[in-house]
């Protein structure tokens, strides 16, 4: 189990809340310009490409701050 100074923990921490934050910025964006029906469709592509990184990014710092306990 990987075991993470309070730094680190903040660190992770920290980066967790922004990305959080950036990927439902990024949902809110691509809903408006979605109903905007005059939005470029590669520049949505584009937005829900780097949505699906940053949930890629989301759950691994997830695992790394909230590790599954096998009991």
């Amino acid at each position: 189990m990987l075991s993470l100074t309070k730094e680190q923990e903040a660190k992770y921490g920290l980066e967790l809340a922004t990305k959080r934050q950036e990927h439902s910025d990024l949902n809110a964006a691509i809903d408006t310009l979605t109903q905007s029906h005059v939005a470029d469709r590669m520049l949505i592509q584009r937005l829900k490409k780097r949505k699906l990184a940053l949930k890629d990014r989301i759950t691994e710092l997830e695992n790394i701050l909230l590790p599954d306990i096998i009991a």
